[in-house]
């Protein structure tokens, strides 16, 4: 019982209903302001931006944009500039600034098709390397954008010729720890995930997770690969262990099954590693412990290292909406502060408490 004290609760501080559908949210890189990214019932993108005050929050600005949106990131920009970097429903990248966001400081129509999901990295003073951002889109391909260059994409992933184009849904950087290492991770519709080795250009793993891959999420962009999250449509995540790469067996991994209902969303507390939250279709979100493994590696049989899975542990859950909650954010200056979007239409701002006694 005494131990049952300890677990961090997950409490909801303020809840803001919104007019217009909510695809993602993101705290402003120091600041108490966050931003909600979506679309409007007439068809047309929205930005709110808004400041928490104590227990409200109050809307600041709202920009209206042509195109619905449906990702956003900080990755790539400077703590000066705080730009942010959005992807929309007609496959343009554009990057904002939102002191001025009557047009974009950067524009380039980088898909055929909607834009499902964007990350940046090499930004806001974390990591080393170009500043990057990588999109990832219905069209089957994915790409990475080095903002200081126009139009055309630093490296494009895309289906070989013959092979079927498959619906990307989400992107992650990884394995940036200094300015020559940079992987990219994607997860399609019928389960792949593919790790792209950004510095020898090259396809430098994959594997099937039998069912559509929601999110993925390395631990940390900016050190030498150590755990990967993917999610996915029947209410599974799978933890893979980045450290140890096996000639044919890839990389060990652990396998959950959160929920009946699927996992939109993965996001690793910036202020440790091994603490995650997944966001649910049932409204509800989890929050994880990866516990590591006494050896992380061992010998097969041939003499190849083959990494060693640790496990999970679930801290806590709770369910907030009865709508899915498409997108969730930690705040990356204030430990336990988090913001989710749900499909009811309801930005939420939670605090999760007793984070550092885990």
């Amino acid at each position: 019982a005494a131990a049952g004290l300890e677990r961090p609760q997950v409490v909801s501080h303020v809840q803001q209903a919104l007019n217009y559908t909510v695809f993602d949210c993101k705290w402003v890189p120091r600041s108490a302001r966050l931003l909600c990214l979506g679309s409007a019932a007439r068809g047309t993108g929205l930005v709110q931006l808004y400041e928490l005050h104590g227990a409200r929050l109050e809307l600041l600005r709202e920009i209206e944009k042509p195109k619905p949106i449906k990702c956003g990131t900080f990755g790539a920009t400077s703590l000066q500039q705080r730009y942010l970097a959005t992807g929309d429903f007609d496959g343009n990248l554009n990057i904002w600034n939102l002191e001025a966001p009557e047009r974009p400081v950067y524009s380039v129509k980088g898909h055929k098709e909607i834009i499902n999901s964007i990350d940046g990295v090499g930004g806001l003073g974390i990591g080393e390397g170009a500043p990057e951002i990588v999109t990832g889109s219905r069209d089957g391909t994915v790409k990475v954008w080095d903002p200081r260059q126009n139009d055309t994409p630093v490296a494009n992933m895309e289906p070989l010729q013959g092979e079927s184009k498959r619906d990307c849904w989400t992107v992650a950087f990884g394995n940036a720890y200094n300015q020559e290492e940079r992987v990219v991770c994607a997860g399609y519709d019928n389960g792949d995930i593919k790790l792209f080795d950004l510095k020898t250009m090259s396809l430098r793993w994959e594997t099937n997770i039998k069912n559509g891959v929601c999110s993925v999420e390395f631990d940390r962009k900016d050190i030498s690969m150590n755990k990967l999250v993917a999610t996915s449509l029947e209410g599974k995540f799978h933890v893979f262990d980045m450290r140890t790469q096996h000639p044919t067996k890839g990389f060990a991994s652990v396998s959950e099954k959160a929920q009946k209902s699927t996992i939109w969303q993965v996001r690793h507390l910036p202020q440790n590693r091994d603490i995650f939250m997944t966001s649910g279709g049932s409204g509800s979100l989890h929050l994880w412990k990866y516990e590591y493994p006494a050896q992380r590696s061992k010998k097969d049989s041939e003499g190849s290292e083959m990494g060693v899975a640790g496990s999970v542990c679930l801290l806590q859950n709770v369910t907030l909406s009865t709508q899915p909650i498409s997108s969730l954010d930690w705040s990356p200056d204030k430990k336990g502060l988090c913001v989710c979007g749900a499909f009811d239409q309801t930005v939420r701002v939670l605090i999760v408490t007793k984070l550092n006694k885990i």
